[in-house]
């Protein structure tokens, strides 16, 4: 699902899932609770949970609870550079080319993670943390609008170099302002 080996749509019965894994029905229950509860999957009532389609409005609104937070954590952090978030950075970008996008999403996330952290807000913390699986689901629909992750690398690097300028309205504008590209699910 993360990394985009299910297709939305596709649906994920409890029984299924319990024998391909040998657990129990109810522990297959209580995970795909945990991850409807999440945004990853979505459930209707008497049918299987399954995989979202993520739309570009889904992605929109997304960014829209996502772009405050932002803000307040570049504001937070404007003039510092956070050597954890560099890090990741880093790692993301010594990534092979063959890597799989799972990957790059794991150090995507880390950066950011990073970040919130460098602030030192437990209340900022939780709410990013809240939006992080569904931040994770919209990674998997950008990897066909980053199909050069050095783009992707050199937008963050333009994250972190204008919050350790001091710029970070800008910084957060930039970084945010995505296009989502034609991608299925529109």
């Amino acid at each position: 699902m993360l990394s985009g080996e299910i297709d939305p749509g596709t649906s994920l019965p409890e029984q299924e899932i319990a024998a391909a894994y040998g657990v129990a029905r109810p522990t297959v229950r209580e995970a795909l609770a945990v991850l409807v509860h999440e945004g990853l999957l979505r459930r209707e009532r008497n049918r299987s949970a399954y995989v979202p389609e993520v739309t570009t409005a889904d992605l929109d609104d997304l960014m829209f609870v996502r772009r405050p937070l932002e803000q307040l954590m570049a504001r937070s952090l404007a003039g510092r550079r956070v050597r954890e978030a560099d890090a990741a950075l880093e790692r993301m970008a010594a990534l092979p080319d063959d890597a799989p996008w799972s990957d790059v999403v794991a150090e995507h996330m880390a950066l950011h993670q990073a970040l919130v952290e460098a602030v030192g807000s437990p209340r900022l913390l939780r709410l990013y943390g809240a939006l992080a699986a569904e931040t994770r689901l919209g990674l998997v629909r950008l990897r066909r609008v980053y199909e050069d992750r050095d783009q992707l690398v050199a937008e963050h690097r333009a994250l972190l170099d204008a919050i350790a300028a001091g710029d970070a309205q800008a910084a957060v504008h930039e970084h945010l302002a995505h296009s989502w590209g034609s991608t299925a699910g529109d």
